[in-house]
């Protein structure tokens, strides 16, 4: 019989992280570039925060929701329950999901001071965080560690998305977790 709230709380785990590495490769491959067919350089600034500040609530309730059902779970297990090679993925995890998570708090909050540089979010860009020369100085840089930020959050979500796959894989060969997991509610 399979344990109904670990299956569900899997299930919710992958659905976050799926939720937030979607819509963040979304935005940054497709929508970002794509603004550049607006004409004016401050509406694609304008087109570019509000839709990012207006995805940056399901970011982070999907993100949440992975780190708080990887937390339940991980309060409970550590890998060893299988091997020391699957103990050291789970601290991986670990690291990689605090980065996710610290990052996109970090987008978030550099977001909205962005937006908060021209009014109605119009800060001129070339395409979603690419400065134009007109930018202001202060709204530039944070353009510019944005982009990086983003960067660097999708390697660690994709990360984590990497290694969430190996330890389910790990756990279904395992006669050992096949053992634990009888036990799990």
């Amino acid at each position: 019989m399979m344990p109904v709230l670990s299956s569900t709380g899997l299930v919710l785990h992958n659905l976050g992280l799926a939720a937030g590495f979607g819509g963040s490769l979304f935005g940054k491959v497709a929508l970002n570039p794509a603004v550049k067919v607006i004409g004016s350089r401050a509406e694609r600034g304008q087109v570019v925060n509000a839709a990012w500040n207006g995805f940056n609530i399901v970011n982070a309730a999907s993100v949440g929701l992975a780190a708080i059902t990887w937390l339940v779970g991980r309060s409970k297990l550590t890998g060893r329950e299988i091997d020391r090679t699957t103990h050291g993925l789970v601290i991986a995890k670990d690291v990689l999901l605090g980065a996710t998570v610290a990052l996109g708090a970090a987008n978030i909050f550099g977001g909205a001071f962005l937006a908060k540089q021209a009014p109605e979010g119009a800060v001129p860009s070339e395409t979603g965080l690419t400065p134009t020369v007109g930018t202001p100085e202060k709204a530039a840089k944070t353009m510019k560690a944005l982009d990086v930020g983003g960067i660097v959050n999708l390697a660690a979500m994709a990360g984590v998305i990497g290694i969430t796959a190996i330890l389910n894989m790990r756990a279904g060969a395992s006669s050992r977790w096949s053992l634990v997991a009888r036990f799990l509610p």
